[in-house]
């Protein structure tokens, strides 16, 4: 007879999963395929004053949704990871103006790295009993009321839509630097 797989190890397996096709994309990306904008009313990361690298972002959201660049994509990911891990096993979450974007390709593959790396080891420690639990979802503006194993399962869905606009949207880019393409 064989025993059922552990929610904890599902979760934790789609992670895996959607981060193998993250690195699948990452590998082919820079700092110019991440910056493209793919159109003119695009959602992007941008230079403040400062020289930190901020996101477009309207609350509410337009509709339709602009289309996004690679970088703000990575940013997205960034946002929601940085806020999920810091409300859920942290001390709180932080504002979305205060999670930049890190500048450039290689920073960010590290941040998100360090971020996916966090999140797994985070994961690896719930017990049936932490996952059925709100207390940790209580307040978080997208899971508030929520028990953890729904939020830890969106985030993975999230993370998974996000790579896959990636590799779209770095096909477009492709599509658009080729000699003789217009």
């Amino acid at each position: 007879m064989t025993t059922a797989v552990p929610r904890v190890d599902l979760l934790v397996r789609q992670l895996d999963m959607a981060w193998a096709l993250f690195e699948y994309y990452l590998k082919d990306l820079d700092d110019r395929a991440c910056l493209w904008e793919p159109s003119a009313d695009c959602w992007t990361v941008r230079q403040d004053e400062g020289g930190a690298w901020t996101a477009d972002w309207q609350v509410p959201e337009p509709d339709p949704v602009p289309s996004t660049s690679i970088a703000w994509l990575t940013w997205h990911i960034g946002f929601w990871w940085t806020t999920t891990l810091t409300h859920c096993f942290g001390e709180g979450a932080p504002p979305r103006e205060s999670i930049p974007w890190p500048g450039s390709t290689g920073a960010t593959t590290t941040w998100l790295t360090s971020l996916k790396d966090s999140w797994r080891t985070e994961l690896l420690q719930l017990t049936d009993t932490d996952l059925d639990s709100k207390s940790r979802t209580a307040g978080l503006p997208w899971g508030d009321d929520v028990e953890l194993v729904h939020v830890a399962s969106w985030l993975n869905f999230e993370l998974t839509k996000n790579v896959a606009e990636i590799g779209l949207t770095h096909r477009a880019y492709q599509s658009s630097t080729r000699p003789g393409d217009s």
